[in-house]
């Protein structure tokens, strides 16, 4: 029996439709704290360990935010932490997580 997984091309769509004003910030919410449960679900199958880290944060950071700081700024910086590598992963991060909501 396989593991239950979502892809970067999940993750990509979700994002994209919330950007697209096609779902709420809460429709995003809901899809991250249904689909990512580190223990159960596998994250990014067959992308690179930068991109899987990445997709943990972001997954992550959208499940436990509470909505009103989430920023519609934070997309772009959600879409550069995807593209990362080893060379700016850090700095991606920083953007997407201290940039990417207000506080």
């Amino acid at each position: 029996m396989s593991r239950p997984f979502v892809t970067k091309a999940q993750l990509l769509t979700e994002l994209n439709a919330w950007n697209a004003g096609k779902i709420s910030a809460e429709q995003l919410q809901d899809w991250m704290v249904t689909y990512y449960d580190p223990p159960e679900v596998e994250i990014g199958p067959g992308e690179t360990e930068w991109v899987q880290e990445a997709m943990n944060i972001i997954m992550n950071e959208y499940e436990l935010a509470k909505i009103p700081k989430f920023k519609k700024e934070g997309y772009a910086f959600a879409l550069a932490f995807l593209e990362c590598d080893e060379s700016n992963f850090y700095q991606a991060k920083h953007h997407f997580v201290h940039d990417g909501f207000s506080d």
